[in-house]
């Protein structure tokens, strides 16, 4: 797994493990929503800047969004779309 497939692997396992939607992330991470897909459907690379933006708005060490997923790991879940309820 290269290093593109890993960081939206992770993007998208650590947005769903909390239940962030990429819109809610973009906000927080001061970036626009159509950025968070391209990187998570892997047609965007986000450059170091935006991954500690990302990581801070997910509360993470950065390293997390570059680690090796564990053997037999299943895809994270899609959430629904839209700004969840405050």
């Amino acid at each position: 797994m290269d290093g593109r497939n890993r960081i939206a692997w992770n993007l998208r396992r650590l947005r769903s493990l909390r239940g962030v939607t990429q819109e809610d992330l973009a906000v927080d991470a001061q970036v626009n929503r159509t950025s968070i897909s391209g990187i998570e459907n892997q047609t965007v690379s986000a450059s170091i800047d935006l991954l500690e933006r990302l990581a801070d708005a997910l509360a993470i060490d950065l390293v997390e969004l570059v680690q090796k997923p564990e053997v037999g790991e299943e895809s994270p879940q899609n959430l629904k779309p839209g700004r969840k309820p405050k």
